[in-house]
């Protein structure tokens, strides 16, 4: 029970954040756009900096909900902060719910409890070797670098999802990697932690992936952004914990079946909440 009021916890305050980032970084110059002198831009904006103490308590309960629960657990509760967005969405919109905002609750509710009821995950698996591990790392590094590459030559819409995506993908490892760290920190205390190169990754993808996330934010409206981060933030770290830190799903047919059945419907419900009326938008822009 705490580790699941620690995740929604964490997405209640991720979700708050996003919307009030995007809030200020669509009134940023779109020179700014992949700068880090984004970063500073924003950072005169009060909207922005309460937007950043969510996140940052987000990402603080969501690292102690880690620390005590399998990624492949918290993964998908953390996947609800597009919910909770809506919500501040809508109040600032005046938009009401809607038929097609309820879907995508019900949805993404019921995917994630078919997930966890169906998976049971859990930890206690080996941890792979260093060729499994750097491999998985590799894999998720270059899919984020090959999106930002082909972002660049997309028009700011579509450049705004695969900046989501590849930030999504950093940030799955983050979270795999924020488990290893909090491991290493309970089991070699302070000393262990500072003489390993995992926090210090964490920190580095942290803000190659907030410069992603405002980049995104500022190019296009809310919806299409969040839904991409959301969905590919979840699906990347369930990934990892099951390709590098022992974390188990049942695997017979018929919990497969459903493992499946509820990270589409979690994806589907993210996508129909993205494009509910009360996300933030404005009109198309081009370069």
């Amino acid at each position: 029970m705490a580790v699941f009021l620690l995740a929604v916890g964490a997405a209640c305050c991720l979700g708050l954040g996003f919307v009030l980032q995007q809030h200020a970084a669509q009134r940023a110059p779109k020179s700014d756009l992949l700068h880090w002198r984004l970063l500073l831009d924003l950072a005169r904006m009060p909207d922005w900096l309460l937007g950043i103490a969510f996140m940052v308590t987000g990402l603080i309960l969501s690292a102690v909900a880690l620390s005590q629960g399998e990624v492949a657990l918290v993964e998908p509760l953390l996947a609800t902060n597009l919910v909770f967005a809506m919500l501040l969405a809508r109040w600032l919109t005046g938009t009401r719910l809607g038929r097609s905002g309820w879907i995508g609750v019900v949805l993404i509710a019921l995917g994630v409890t078919a997930f966890i009821a169906a998976g049971r995950p859990q930890g206690g698996g080996a941890e792979a070797g260093p060729l499994r591990f750097w491999l998985v790392v590799g894999i998720v590094a270059g899919l984020a670098l090959l999106l930002v590459s082909l972002a660049r030559r997309m028009p700011l819409f579509e450049e705004a999802t695969l900046l989501a995506l590849a930030a999504g993908l950093l940030y799955g490892l983050q979270d795999a990697l924020t488990r290893m760290t909090t491991e290493r920190l309970d089991s070699g205390g302070v000393s262990a932690v500072v003489h390993s190169w995992q926090p210090y990754t964490v920190v580095v993808i942290g803000v190659v992936g907030l410069l992603l996330v405002q980049s995104a934010f500022e190019a296009a409206p809310l919806r299409m952004s969040l839904p991409a981060l959301t969905a590919a933030q979840p699906l990347t770290g369930i990934a990892c914990a099951v390709g590098f830190l022992g974390d188990e799903l049942r695997v017979t047919p018929v919990a497969i079946a459903f493992q499946v059945v509820g990270l589409l419907a979690v994806v589907a419900g993210v996508v129909v909440l993205g494009r509910h009326p009360a996300m933030p938008g404005h009109h198309h822009l081009h370069r």
